[in-house]
């Protein structure tokens, strides 16, 4: 279905007051204090799969009433057109009527199995680097230039694989063909890993929590906002590669 020129000029108008009754809706609950509802979340797919989905099912195990959905995406999420509620982001929007705020840094290594490590020639400087193969996104499709790591780290280094998921690239390390930059949340937890270089190698970036002006009024989306940021904050070392 393709919506007429008529429907397109109506959508905001509409989409405005959608978000209006569901600030109604829950004004008119009064004093219950139970978050009921449903709730759309889009992140990374590293962040999603590997750190957010183990404290969401907290979160609801708190608020039973709420539904929620994850989108641990590895292409870019649109919160104009509703694709998402709150949006965990690598860049901050500037523009657009958005309510953002920094979320957490984390840090990301270079990571290979155990057993590429044996046997392939050692590593002791970054220098060592340009004589190993690595694993890397698919240029051309990326969402973010924020995950073009090697680009700035090692741009003339031999990439052997490359993909648009993270997690293939992650499996991929696993099978001891391929060195690979990884974020520590998902690498370090996993006892097939081992970071390389960790004090000399190391890549820094940010997320950042937004949503829509007009959903910011909604209970639930505060709640999980707040609960987000404490969670961050709690999981810093893990989210800096400090375990």
């Amino acid at each position: 279905f393709v919506l007429t020129g008529e429907g397109k000029a109506l959508l905001p108008q509409v989409d405005a007051l959608e978000s209006k009754m569901l600030t109604v809706h829950e004004l008119f609950q009064g004093d219950n204090k139970v978050l009921s509802g449903h709730l759309r979340v889009a992140c990374t797919e590293a962040f999603g799969s590997f750190f957010l989905v183990s404290h969401l099912a907290d979160f609801q195990q708190r608020h039973t009433q709420l539904q929620i959905d994850l989108l641990p995406l590895p292409h870019f999420v649109s919160l104009s057109k509703r694709e998402a509620d709150l949006l965990i982001a690598l860049e901050r929007p500037h523009q657009g009527a958005y309510v953002s705020a920094k979320l957490c840094d984390y840090h990301l290594g270079i990571y290979a199995s155990a057993d590429y490590l044996t046997s392939h020639a050692p590593i002791k400087t970054p220098e060592d680097l340009a004589d190993h193969n690595f694993v890397s996104y698919v240029d051309n499709l990326t969402f973010s230039h924020q995950l073009l790591y090697l680009d700035t780290l090692l741009p003339s280094v031999n990439v052997r694989f490359r993909s648009t998921s993270v997690v293939a690239q992650a499996a991929y390390v696993q099978t001891g063909q391929a060195l690979g930059v990884l974020p520590c949340f998902l690498a370090d937890p996993n006892p097939r890993m081992v970071r390389v270089l960790p004090e000399q190698v190391q890549i820094k970036r940010s997320f950042w929590l937004c949503c829509r002006e007009d959903l910011w009024e909604l209970q639930r989306i505060k709640v999980l906002w707040q609960y987000l940021c404490d969670v961050a904050t709690q999981e810093k070392n893990l989210l800096l590669g400090k375990m």
